[in-house]
């Protein structure tokens, strides 16, 4: 074997490392799956974090560019700065870019927990400081984090030996006697802490404070639930408003409080319609129908109705029912991308087949076996341009029918490909170290949130074998530069 041929082994099975490394990081949680508990999971991802960047550091650190969720954000910017020595200068200087920016957009309270999750690791080096300040100083109000993420900005302050009052001097230099030293000044400038200060013994001050700071108060004052809520609507997010407004709603005539669902995210959306029951669902059928095809048009953007013709293949079988604490995701996810595939498709050149044989989307129920093999029959039949499977991949009525069609259509039926076709999995097989594929003949990824689907077929192509390791190597490097606002050498290979 020569030096040319191993060298280009060993880039094929960097590439397929990495691929198996993105599809982790988009789909595992560390959560209870449906065939799998939590410990598997964690376990099972821990390695594959270690693994990918002590030996594909570069490329580990770029996903962070990608579609990942936040767990896995969290778990990667823990591992880089934790290991810093193993990175060279340059190495540092793109790492340090990906995660300020991967920070800047994730969930505040998340970056806190990374922070205390550091602290706990003793993790406090020169970078890792650095990053903590810069994070804390982008902040839009460090008095509302005083408040609302009180033990996760104190102690990041504590950490890193920051002067807080320094960092944010709009709280009037008062953020270090908030939170170090509590009741040594009779009032507060800024209206938070001075309401969370009269929030202790004046029942109206609770009103000033954050949702979830002012439920804590709202409970040990024994104050009533629906006049709290009632009065606490003004100050609540949407996400907040739509978790209350059935508890809102309670008793009154009429529909429920109003809550402009058409403006959620789509896979959030979803979930909500199913956590109804069928029911009301079927009662709010405009309402619901409305939302979810207006949030997919939304998802779609300039990609709607480029499709062509479309069939999909979405797994309502009883394994997508999740786990407890992952209720009915795979499922969500499958109904969301059902409204999106309308959407990105040609006007009126969509089909969505479910495993159950479901014929009304909105009252999907996880349900039964998982025929795919039978499905993505009937979905080839219509040929289309596109063919979508949304599943977990265990297909058994029959057992492995689904990957043989697929065999033999991509390699008798249609070996040009007229048809293209992707699946995506919205489930972590620990067992594994990936998402379970139907068939070598179809490039497999993993998918969370429906609104990522067009990004992710654009991946799977890598997985298919008619792109080499430096086209994906390009791609990481384009998503590295649009993430970060760098130049076209944004990421190191």
């Amino acid at each position: 074997m020569t030096t040319e041929t191993t060298e280009t082994l060993a880039d094929l099975v960097a590439a397929e490392d990495v691929l198996l490394f993105v599809n982790a990081a988009i789909t595992a949680t560390g959560q209870r799956e449906f065939r799998s508990d939590a410990d598997e999971q964690r376990l099972s991802l821990d390695f594959l974090h270690a693994y990918v960047r002590v030996n594909y550091r570069r490329v580990y650190a770029a996903t962070l560019a990608l579609d990942i969720n936040d767990h896995n954000a969290a778990h990667m910017v823990h591992g880089l700065l934790a290991h810093a020595g193993d990175a060279t200068a340059a190495q540092r200087r793109t790492e340090g870019r990906l995660i300020a920016a991967r920070l800047a957009r994730m969930a505040p309270q998340r970056v806190y927990r990374l922070f205390r999750a550091l602290r706990a690791a003793g993790v406090n080096n020169r970078r890792t400081r650095a990053i903590v300040r810069d994070w804390l100083a982008a902040r839009p109000d460090l008095g509302h984090d005083a408040v609302k993420y009180r033990a996760g900005l104190k102690a990041a302050a504590r950490h890193t030996h920051l002067r807080l009052d320094t960092t944010d001097p709009g709280a009037g230099g008062e953020l270090g006697a908030f939170l170090f030293r509590p009741g040594t000044l009779p009032r507060y400038r800024h209206p938070l802490l001075d309401a969370w200060r009269r929030a202790h013994y004046e029942q109206g001050a609770v009103g000033d404070l954050p949702f979830t700071v002012a439920e804590g108060f709202a409970a040990r004052r024994g104050m009533e639930r629906e006049a709290f809520l009632e009065r606490m609507a003004p100050r609540m997010t949407r996400l907040e408003r739509l978790r209350t407004r059935e508890e809102r709603a309670e008793g009154r005539p009429g529909p429920p409080p109003d809550v402009d669902l058409a403006v959620m995210p789509l896979t959030r959306l979803a979930l909500y319609v199913l956590a109804l029951d069928r029911e009301e669902r079927g009662r709010r059928r405009a309402e619901l129908t409305g939302a979810l095809r207006t949030a997919a048009r939304r998802a779609a953007g300039p990609h709607a109705g480029s499709w062509g013709r479309v069939a999909a293949v979405l797994d309502d079988s009883y394994s997508s029912s999740g786990s407890g604490v992952k209720r009915r995701r795979p499922l969500a996810v499958a109904l969301a991308c059902h409204h999106l595939l309308e959407a990105l498709a040609a006007p009126g050149a969509y089909t969505g087949l479910w495993t159950s044989g479901a014929r009304d989307p909105l009252l999907v129920v996880p349900w039964g076996p998982t025929p795919l093999g039978l499905r993505i029959l009937d979905a080839l039949e219509r040929g289309p341009d596109r063919l979508v499977v949304v599943s977990d991949g265990w297909d058994n009525a029959p057992p492995g029918l689904a990957g043989e069609v697929l065999r033999v259509w991509r390699t008798r039926i249609d070996p040009e490909r007229r048809t293209s076709a992707v699946h995506v999995n919205p489930v972590y097989d620990a067992e594994g170290f990936d998402v379970r594929r139907l068939s070598p003949a179809v490039p497999t990824a993993g998918i969370r949130d429906a609104e990522d689907l067009p990004a992710l077929v654009e991946l799977a192509q890598f997985s298919e074998g008619r792109t080499g390791p430096a086209e994906l190597y390009a791609y990481l490097d384009r998503q590295v530069a649009r993430f970060t606002g760098a130049g076209p050498r944004g990421a190191e290979r």
